[in-house]
Parts: C-alpha cells; structure tokens; sequence
C-alpha cells in the first residue's frame, strides 16, 4: 500500500488513475528489480509520482517519456481536454509546467525525456528492469511504443500496461491488443488489477 504522506502527494497531481491501480502499481514497482526503468506517457506525473516513491526505495532510476501535448483525448474537443493545462502563448496543451513540480521533488531518481516515443525509440539502448506503457492509445502509437521499448525488457523484468479493456464498450482496444502481443511475445501473465496488466519477460 502506498503510505499517507506518497498518496496525498499524488492525489494532489493531475491525472487519470484510480485509487486502487495506483496502489496496484505502486506495490508492482517495489517488486521491480533495481536499475532503468521505463514510463512512457507523463502527462503531469501521477503515475510517475508512485514510480519515483517506489524508485527511491528500490534504488532504482525511472525515465519518463513524454512530449507533453497530450494525446488525441486531450485535445480540443474530446472528452478528456482541460483548458486549464492549455499554454495561452502558444494555445497547445503544454503539461510540463505541471509536471515540473514532481520533477523537481524527484530530481535523485526520476529523469524526464521532452520528446516524442518515435525520436527516443532512434537512440535507447538502454536494459529496462520495468517498462510502463500509458502512452498515446492510438493503435499505430501504441504498438510502436510497444515493440520499440518492449525488446530491452531484461529477463524477468516487468512489462506494465494500462487502459487495458478487453470489451470495446469499455474503451480503446490498442493496449489491449498490445497485451495480446506481449503474450503472444515471451511475456506471462502475473496480475490485473482494473485495467492494468502485470506481465513479466521470460527467462530463457
């Protein structure tokens, strides 16, 4: 379970994750071997909160991948659009500014790449030990982030996906279907927990 003063500290960012994934992943991540590991998809850190807590107690680094314009729901017009995060210069989502104050409280552990998932994918090479995937849930991003990213999971290192529905009433079907890939691909089942996967790579 996430202690008081971490889960005040993310209640209080920004974001879309339930009580009980965020108590999920953060007990996940504490299992997580220590060394890089892996979000993809920032926004104002909610779920980079927990990694970081759990980073620093399993003296793990986190990256956290994201170019802060918000997915294809974010935008103008959809559901999930907060005009509160709008940049008025510019008139584009911008979410790092509200990132910046979990950056900066987890400045030993937590380093943050400004960039889309296409341009990082040219130059990681880097073993992952934990790999997030919340990302842009359009089916071409997030099987590109998926097979970018997932292939420098270590053996026996933990794959994690959320928004994962596997009835379309539900939601988007494109973490679901990376979920289909990963098994399909040397990773086993290990938990779900609402709509997030636990898989870990196989030993060979």
């Amino acid at each position: 379970m996430i202690p008081a003063d971490a889960f005040a500290r993310f209640a209080a960012v920004t974001g879309f994750l339930p009580d009980d994934e965020a108590h999920a992943l953060y007990d996940t991540a504490l299992t997580a071997e220590a060394g890089t590991w892996l979000e993809i998809g920032t926004y104002c850190g909610k779920s980079t909160t927990l990694l970081s807590y759990a980073a620093r107690a399993r003296g793990a680094q986190l990256v956290t991948v994201d170019h802060h314009h918000g997915s294809e729901e974010n935008q103008p017009g959809w559901e999930w659009h907060d005009t509160s995060l709008v940049d008025p210069r510019t008139g584009r989502l911008d979410t790092f500014p509200h990132f910046r104050p979990v950056l900066d409280e987890f400045a030993d552990v937590c380093s943050a790449v400004v960039a889309d998932t296409r341009v990082v994918a040219r130059w990681w090479t880097s073993p992952v030990r934990l790999l997030f995937l919340d990302g842009n849930h359009t089916e071409e991003t997030a099987q590109h982030d998926y097979r970018a990213f997932a292939p420098w999971v270590v053996d026996g290192g933990l794959l994690l996906v959320h928004d994962v529905f596997p009835d379309p009433a539900d939601g988007g079907q494109a973490p679901w279907h990376v979920v289909q890939a990963a098994l399909a691909s040397g990773f086993d089942p290990v938990a779900e927990y609402g709509s997030l996967r636990v898989l870990r790579r196989n030993a060979v």
